[in-house]
């Protein structure tokens, strides 16, 4: 293994600590400039994979390590040949293991596809690797993507960096726990539930949901009825974030519902006069039990808004009733996606995911289609919302991270929940109406674990949820805490 590169003072881009915290628009800029190789930021990398991984399993897969600095090299080359490169050119990174990765292994967390090998990218591994990124491996997430803990039985649990007996959120949460202790400088996820945001929060990292076709899927069984889920970015910053979106979103015509729009309008300038913007805020959207400390971690990021220019004012739109549309339409997905497997397979597949397959195949036509009407009616309330407020503001989780031995979160400030969903709904609400939405670190528990604040703007107006975010960043830098691993 040859480290003689990265044997220098301490000051140099090419040392292992100094490259896997930077930035990826940074990095990106060093490689650009030749202060830099692939090289060196891949063995800076998969030096810190092999310190801390073996503890934390966030990256459930990976290149043996001759084929990923094989990579580098040859991206090397290219920069060096004059050859035309893309933004994302020399940075590795590892696809959460639900999208298909050709000739790597993709198992969806579940043991019935432990040995399935895809003979074909999904898009948006198209799109990563057309942007010169290298694909080193996967990252871990529960069966499915269902639930926001991530275990299953090919890897185990992903723990999350911050401490390590505590849960990394899910169903992104490798993707999440890579990001936050330096393993990778950028990550993508999925977000039906809370995905993207859920362990973003736990992590003390960036994960945006974007608008709905803002980033298309291909392939997708299920493109129009009962969506709820999307691909996005995450990253340890919003700038970074915006840089990953810019390469994942544009139309595609294999997606339906893809948005017409140039990406790159989220390369520019994030800062933004927000003067007399409109903040309206909610600890609960007044529907749910949030524990008292995310409650209070949330609130106090309000001086900063008022510092930043907005007007805020305690208020949400009418969401009665979001919950149960949201499990009709979660379940009536399931049972397409996943009920041809049951038979065969239920042996191998855990409780919770049985139970949302089973309750769609039990659904009724008149179910669908009443949760869909309903679905519609609250996104009428939405609209209301939105003609006198720019943003919505409310926490992303409504507990801290819990102890990885339990599967989800049964009760909150003493109100039992009543399904692995229950405590996700501060986040399963806000999908059903497709909206951008970023969580974004805002502070931390006494007891040290990250705290994720959530916000939400207009219909499609991903940028200006990306410049808002933007602007807490930099008022509050509760992002830069790192982990002590």
């Amino acid at each position: 293994m040859d480290t003689n590169s990265l044997e220098t003072r301490q000051d140099n881009p090419g040392d292992n600590k100094q490259v896997i915290y930077r930035a990826a628009t940074e990095l990106a800029d060093l490689l650009a400039r030749g202060e830099l190789t692939a090289k060196e930021v891949m063995r800076a990398h998969l030096d810190r994979i092999a310190d801390v991984n073996p503890e934390i399993k966030a990256i459930c897969t990976l290149l043996p390590e001759e084929d990923a600095l094989a990579l580098a090299e040859d991206a090397d080359q290219r920069r060096a040949s004059g050859a035309s490169i893309g933004p994302l050119h020399g940075l590795p990174i590892a696809v959460k293991d639900l999208s298909s990765t050709r000739g790597m292994r993709t198992t969806m967390g579940s043991p019935i596809f432990k040995d399935h090998i895809p003979t074909e990218d999904a898009l948006l591994v198209q799109r990563l690797k057309a942007a010169g990124a290298l694909v080193i491996g996967k990252t871990n997430t529960p069966e499915f993507g269902v639930g926001s803990h991530t275990f299953n039985r090919i890897f185990g649990i992903t723990r999350n960096p911050y401490d390590t007996s505590k849960s990394a959120g899910g169903s992104s949460g490798g993707a999440a726990a890579a990001l936050a202790c330096g393993m990778l400088p950028l990550a993508d996820g999925s977000d039906m539930g809370g995905s993207l945001r859920n362990p973003a929060a736990f992590c003390n990292v960036v994960g945006f949901r974007p608008s709905m076709g803002r980033v298309p899927a291909w392939p997708n069984v299920m493109a129009w009825q009962s969506r709820l889920g999307i691909e996005g970015p995450m990253a340890r910053s919003v700038e970074d974030c915006a840089l990953l979106l810019s390469v994942l979103a544009g139309p595609d015509e294999r997606d339906p519902m893809s948005i017409q729009g140039d990406p790159q309008q989220f390369r520019q300038d994030l800062s933004y006069d927000f003067s007399k913007a409109r903040l309206g805020w909610t600890p609960d959207l007044g529907l749910l039990p949030v524990a008292s400390e995310i409650v209070d971690t949330c609130a106090a990021t309000l001086p900063h808004w008022r510092d930043c220019g907005f007007d805020i004012d305690n208020d949400c739109p009418n969401m009665a009733g979001a919950m149960e549309s949201f499990e009709v339409l979660r379940a009536s997905f399931y049972a397409q996606i996943a009920g041809p497997l049951l038979a065969e397979h239920r042996h191998e597949m855990k409780d919770t995911l049985i139970q949302n397959i089973e309750s769609g195949l039990n659904l009724t036509a008149t179910d669908i289609t009443r949760a869909d009407a309903h679905r519609t009616q609250l996104y009428q309330n939405i609209l209301r919302f939105f003609d006198t407020h720019d943003f919505l503001i409310l926490p992303s989780t409504q507990v801290a991270p819990f102890p990885v031995e339990h599967e989800w979160v049964e009760e909150i400030a003493g109100i039992p929940q009543n399904s692995y969903l229950d405590w996700m709904s501060i986040c399963c609400i806000i999908t059903l109406f497709g909206l951008p939405a970023i969580s974004i670190p805002c502070g931390f528990t006494k007891a040290g674990l990250p705290v994720g604040l959530q916000i939400v703007g207009r219909p499609r107006a991903d940028l200006d949820v990306l410049r808002a975010a933007y602007a807490l960043e930099q008022a509050t830098a509760y992002g830069k805490r790192r982990p002590a691993l």
